[in-house]
């Protein structure tokens, strides 16, 4: 029997199973993974559940998954905000931050869950946030990340020692102090030296950062004199880690222009690179909890790198200092953790979702123990997927700018004579991140609708060397507007898309990118902001201590550098916007709060041109419940076909 030949229709108006339902009934995401004894846990977020965050253990070798924190605890962190490094293991016994939700306000406790029983709150109800955690045995208790909001307008952040006697009425005993921001606590094996990263406003910890070591006395106290092993204002520290025996303190740098590996000899007090190369060992600290690497005995490290904008993974042997790839079909890795026989991390490609996977280091033989989603199994499903091209395309001042451009394929349809596919610039936040290497089932959901996608990594983008990310400095509504457009004209120079019908969209700063782009420049027909930025200045006085400097390295000081932050904002230049845009917005976004987007839509609104809003109860910076991610995605694709890709669309 013959297979149906394809149906003619145009891009844009095609059928496809990847439905927004289908995502968020399939999909969840996953944090970080730890190896720990016999067992590996990793963090899953299920927007099935609310967006409720648990962790999951599993056997090392075979044996089922289960739930470690059962309803209606929600382990997560608000640190920063962003969060991340919200959960540790120590013999079998989580230590854990809850965020669950309450009429009164979230539970923002520290607790302990031994492998059977309840958890039990170490800290008391008040004003505390803790993230970035470990256990310090010898003298039973926890030591991290404190953010103490009892003292407004700012949070005042520090590294506590918390007690684990379960009395729950601990906030914690400040052991380090006297910066702005504090992460990556490590305790020597020993437990005789602490290191620890700090970095001071205006400094980003992807600009800045100093790594400090101090003395601990017999009660585990600091001797107030920490030494600086490394970092500086043009230097940029990642992830400092023990060595096994204790006699060096490895840790990332980006001194020569890209983050690589480092050793500091403690007896000698001299530091070596371990395997300089061009590549990035590691990654823009918007959250705790980072791991690029890991030590696996003594003489190895196994570590992911980026070359080119693509992931990798290999074993470093520190003895001959030669570093080998393994043969793995991922192109993203993150949350790398080891022992002496296997490795676990989370990695994914573009045609493979972001997944836990369990490394034999003898037989280099890989297991993927969860996947993000499973729809990528199901050859019903999988044969609507598109594939990606990596593209690099020349942008302002002679330079070269990335991107990963995703054409439509579907079996279903073919698309009439000369048609070009409509295209979707999509700007990652940060605005200092990178674009994903792992599946999206979001991009998909356009890809199979006939709808091209370029998932761009402008200029100051990760990934690339400390020269790219520094594109931005002051330039930032300049160097990323200029990469949109250059990009979109790529592709339309080279005939792969319909320059009528091009939209861009972004979340967080790259919600600010594309609300700059459609006001400034003339390329784009339309777009979508997802809880974007559209005035600078009201961002230096309403967002959170974390980013509340961020601006003086992109724009300048202010309000010495006020007509920039003016000159720059897409609210005071709305009489220049003319082009349909949809907003989404989270009514409890500490960030970018929703009084932007209200101003931003009333402008346009009072000229008359076409807006979208949608305000989600209940939601912060980032949609984790399912109902909400459905429903922003179908408000968008209706927004685009009926205002700019004229199309009639059949769900």
């Amino acid at each position: 029997m013959s297979a149906t030949p394809p149906q003619t229709a145009p891009y844009g108006a095609w059928r496809s199973p990847i439905t927004s339902a289908l995502i968020v009934a399939q999909s969840i995401s996953l944090g970080e993974a730890r190896l720990e004894g016999d067992q590996v846990y990793w963090g899953e977020g299920r927007p099935q559940d609310n967006g409720r965050q648990t962790v999951v253990r599993r056997p090392l070798e075979r044996g089922a998954a289960l739930d470690v924190v059962g309803a209606p605890f929600s382990v997560r962190t608000r640190v920063h905000e962003y969060g991340g490094g919200a959960w540790g293991v120590a013999h079998g016994t989580l230590y854990f931050s809850n965020d669950q939700p309450r009429a009164e306000g979230p539970d923002r406790r520290l607790y302990r869950r031994e492998r059977h029983g309840a958890p039990v709150a170490l800290t008391p109800e008040g004003d505390w946030r803790y993230a970035d955690g470990f256990l310090d045995e010898r003298r039973a208790r926890w030591i991290g990340i404190r953010e103490d909001h009892t003292r407004p307008p700012y949070p005042t952040n520090t590294i506590v020692a918390v007690g684990l006697s379960g009395a729950g009425s601990d906030p914690g005993q400040v052991l380090v102090s006297g910066h702005d921001f504090f992460s990556s606590p490590r305790l020597a094996p020993d437990g005789q030296r602490l290191a620890w990263l700090a970095w001071d406003h205006p400094d980003m910890p992807w600009v800045s950062t100093r790594l400090y070591v101090d003395k601990l006395d017999g009660e585990g106290r600091p001797s107030g004199a920490p030494m600086l092993v490394a970092g500086g204002p043009e230097e940029s520290v990642f992830q400092p880690e023990w060595s096994p025996d204790g006699s060096s303190l490895c840790f990332v740098s980006d001194r020569t222009g890209w983050w690589n590996l480092y050793a500091h000899d403690l007896g000698s007090g001299t530091t070596r690179a371990l395997a300089p190369m061009a590549a990035e060992f590691g990654q823009a600290q918007w959250v705790f909890g980072l791991s690029t690497y890991a030590f696996a005995g003594s003489d190895r490290i196994i570590a992911a790198y980026t070359t080119g904008g693509l992931g990798q993974l290999g074993a470093l042997e520190l003895r001959s200092g030669t570093l080998e790839a393994f043969d793995l079909p991922f192109r993203e890795f993150r949350s790398v953790q080891a022992n002496g026989t296997h490795a676990v991390f989370c990695a994914g490609a573009p045609d493979m979702p972001t997944s836990v996977v369990l490394l034999n280091l003898g037989s280099r033989r890989h297991e993927v123990l969860k996947r993000g989603t499973d729809i990528a199994e199901d050859p019903a499903i999988r044969r609507y997927f598109t594939k990606a091209e990596p593209i690099e395309f020349p942008t302002e001042g002679g330079k070269t700018a990335f991107g990963i451009f995703y054409p439509p394929a579907n079996p279903d349809y073919v698309a009439p004579g000369e048609d070009k596919p409509p295209l979707v610039v999509r700007c990652h936040g940060g605005p200092t991140s990178a674009a994903s290497r792992t599946l999206s089932l979001g991009i998909q959901f356009w890809t199979s609708r006939g709808i091209a996608v370029l998932d761009l990594d402008y200029g100051g983008s990760t990934g690339y060397g400390r020269e790219y990310r520094q594109r931005l400095h002051l330039n930032w509504g300049i160097v990323d507007v200029d990469d949109s457009v250059n990009a979109a004209r790529y592709l339309i120079d080279r005939g792969r898309v319909d320059a009528r019908r091009i939209v861009i969209a972004g979340g967080s700063a790259g919600g600010y990118t594309a609300l700059a782009a459609l006001t400034f420049r003339d390329t784009f027909q339309g777009g979508a902001s997802y809880y974007g930025v559209s005035d600078l200045a009201a961002l230096t006085k309403d967002t959170h201590k974390f980013e509340s400097r961020y601006l003086d390295w992109l724009i300048g000081p202010y309000p010495q550098a006020k007509a920039t932050y003016d000159q720059r904002s897409p609210l005071h230049h709305s009489e220049r916007l003319s082009k349909p845009v949809i907003f989404l917005q989270g009514e409890e976004d500490a960030i970018v709060p929703p009084d932007q987007t209200d101003k931003m839509v009333e402008a346009l609104r009072r000229k008359g041109i076409a807006v979208g809003y949608l305000l989600f109860s209940g939601e912060q910076h980032g949609f984790r419940r399912g109902a909400n991610i459905q429903r922003a995605l179908d408000a968008e694709l209706s927004f685009y076909a009926f205002e700019i890709f004229n199309v009639r669309l059949s769900f």
